[in-house]
């Protein structure tokens, strides 16, 4: 007999993703001046790579955040995303991408954009890796004002 094969469902993994936006925002509050204004700009030096973090937006509870590389040419691109900073509940998201401009929860598979099912998990635990490696790794070419 032959046996069908069931795909589950997937699911956002609510908890998971809360972890790592927690971390994110810690991370990214890390690299950031502590009073940001529209228009602050860092710029970071890692392992011959530049890259630029620009405040786009404040409010009283957020902070919006564009981050790109800014090399000429770019061997290992980072896609240009916009992150968002909730401070009250201390959490950062990444609210659009190069390819997307607003990052849903879940897609569904196959689509039109070929984006993963997971596309908005994989893009936060990828700002993560990327806000570590500026962490260990990465010189301001600005002075942070702290």
């Amino acid at each position: 007999m032959a046996e069908v094969a069931f795909k589950k469902p997937y699911h956002v993994d609510f908890a998971e993703l809360m972890r790592t936006y927690e971390t994110n925002y810690a991370k990214l509050r890390a690299l950031l001046p502590n009073q940001p204004s529209v228009g602050d700009v860092r710029c970071y030096q890692a392992a011959n790579m530049a890259y630029q973090l620009e405040v786009g937006e404040v409010t009283k509870y957020t902070t919006l955040v564009d981050i790109c590389q800014s090399d000429d040419v770019a061997v290992f691109p980072l896609p240009k995303m916009s992150v968002r900073l909730y401070h009250d509940a201390r959490v950062a998201e990444v609210c659009s991408s190069e390819h997307l401009k607003r990052v849903q929860a879940r897609y569904e598979y196959p689509n039109d954009k070929m984006v993963q099912k997971d596309e908005k998990a994989q893009l936060n635990r990828f700002l993560g890796d990327w806000l570590s490696f500026c962490l260990r790794h990465g010189i301001s070419r600005t002075s942070l004002g702290i």
